[in-house]
């Protein structure tokens, strides 16, 4: 599992990454988004997770952010990701590698607006112990 991780981080480090309406409370995904965890280390205070994500057609995310960056590769389907200013910040299709600074100042959402499934592979640096996300609030946008 080491070397897994070891060719897959460097892989995703390498091309670089993810992910992602209503009122203010927290905004869930929707229906069928999923997430496997494909490999797992801890070295030091952070944990290194490689995580593959699917989003069904049509569904989102949900409005979050994450403790760490993400780091991520688009297998299939096109990733709309929108910033807390309910603006587009990429288009990310197949073969797009996609990046996610940290912090609650970095609110965003992954959308899929085709007609097949959205697949990234995400690559997670998390101080140890943190949750994959943080849900947020919808900023005030009225897509979705």
């Amino acid at each position: 599992m080491r070397n897994l991780l070891r060719t897959t981080m460097a892989g995703a480090v390498t091309v670089t990454a993810v992910l992602a309406c209503g009122t203010a409370h927290a905004t869930p995904p929707g229906p069928g988004v999923s997430g496997r965890i494909l490999a797992r280390t801890t070295i030091g205070d952070t944990d290194y997770i490689l995580r593959e994500i699917t989003i069904p057609a049509g569904q989102a995310t949900g409005w979050h952010y994450h403790d760490g960056p993400l780091h991520g590769l688009v297998k299939q389907g096109t990733l709309s990701h929108f910033d807390s200013t309910c603006e587009s910040d990429g288009l990310y299709p197949q073969g797009s590698a996609i990046h996610e600074p940290a912090g609650p100042g970095n609110i965003h959402i992954g959308r899929n607006l085709g007609s097949t499934p959205v697949v990234l592979d995400v690559l997670y640096v998390l101080p140890h112990g943190s949750p994959f996300s943080q849900d947020a609030p919808n900023p005030g946008c009225d897509f979705e």
